[in-house]
């Protein structure tokens, strides 16, 4: 299943990663275990926050995607399934509006 992961780094552990130069090699470490399908960063409420974009087949795999930025940055770490067009298509939309709607 495809997962959107919002990971939200705070001020103070990243900062410090800046400061000392190892923020860079950190990522790069996490980034290359997790293998994301996409990766973006942007702000969100005034906080640096990582968007990924994984696979995930059991929810065992949880603790493997989080832990590492619990661990290495402090981060807040969210879940959130997802779908592509293709996905969505597959839904049967027209089925559901019939009998919810």
């Amino acid at each position: 299943m495809r997962i959107l992961m919002k990971v939200t780094l705070p001020h103070a552990s990243f900062n410090a990663a800046i400061k000392d130069g190892t923020a860079s090699a950190k990522m790069k470490r996490i980034l290359s275990e997790l293998k994301p399908e996409a990766v973006y960063f942007a702000e969100f409420a005034g906080k640096r926050t990582g968007i990924l974009i994984i696979n995930m087949e059991h929810a065992h795999q949880i603790p493997a995607l989080a832990e590492p930025w619990f661990l290495t940055f402090d981060a807040d770490v969210e879940f959130h399934p997802c779908m592509t067009p293709e996905d969505l298509a597959k839904a049967n939309m027209e089925s559901l509006g019939k009998t919810w709607g």
